[in-house]
């Protein structure tokens, strides 16, 4: 039996191989056939056929009805962990945050349509927010999710969108899809997002998208309204920039290591 090939950096190319086929599979929105994944990878049929197949006897692929291949359960459960892992390590940097600004910090991240928190650092005020790490949100109703969605291609947040619907948490939870649009380029051209009481009543949070992450993320700061002004908010917005930015570094330097 012939010796693997090592592919860029000295690792196995097969191996390579198959992660690239499993990030071209989520690019096309997690389902493709085997001649878009040819035309996306460049690679021939038959190493695309064996690779995929390998994937799905390990089942992170499946092959759907319409002989269509999708990404499969098992990874799931990776994603999940590695979701947790991404925010015990942002911990620290959220401690300080809270440090900073007095009030609860928290890290987001876009998974299956959906925002997941994956860390909090409370504040020390008695009365403070709290959610749930592993909490499942849609993104149009967050502070979080409206900062990751900001920097998606608007075709992308049009079909998230379309997926979902848009169901309102409070009155003030964007509804419709041009007026979300529209906040969105705001958004951007700002640098941050805010949640006016859309998530919850009486609660306003500040978020920014970590740069450079793997999947969507972002770093966030909630507190009630009443102490959450726009004043503090002017104080707090460079705070959260400068944390979702040193998250963002940190996950550069460890991709290259």
């Amino acid at each position: 039996m012939p010796a693997e090939k090592n592919g860029r950096d000295g690792g196995v190319q097969s191996l390579q191989r198959a992660f690239e086929l499993l990030e071209h599979l989520a690019d096309t929105g997690g389902e493709a056939s085997l001649s878009e994944l040819a035309s996306l990878s460049g690679l021939p049929m038959p190493t695309i056929h064996r690779l995929i197949r390998t994937l799905v006897d390990l089942g992170y692929v499946r092959q759907n009805t319409n002989r269509r291949y999708a990404l499969g359960a098992r990874l799931i459960r990776l994603g999940e962990n590695a979701s947790m892992q991404f925010g015990a390590w942002a911990r620290p940097l959220l401690a300080e945050l809270v440090e900073e600004v007095g009030e609860t910090a928290n890290l987001a991240v876009l998974e299956r349509d959906e925002v997941v928190y994956v860390a909090q650092v409370p504040s020390k005020h008695s009365m403070r927010m709290f959610t749930e790490v592993g909490r499942r949100l849609l993104p149009h109703g967050t502070g979080v999710g409206k900062a990751m969605l900001a920097h998606l291609p608007s075709s992308d947040v049009r079909e998230l969108l379309s997926r979902t619907g848009m169901p309102a948490y409070t009155e003030h939870t964007f509804t419709d899809p041009d007026a979300l649009a529209v906040e969105l380029e705001r958004i951007a051209s700002q640098g941050y997002a805010l949640d006016e009481a859309e998530q919850e009543l009486g609660v306003r949070c500040v978020a920014v998208a970590v740069p450079g992450a793997p999947v969507p993320a972002a770093v966030s700061v909630s507190g009630p309204s009443g102490r959450l002004t726009a004043e503090a908010v002017a104080h707090i917005a460079p705070a959260v920039q400068r944390v979702a930015d040193a998250l963002g570094a940190s996950l550069s330097q460890a991709v290259t290591v």
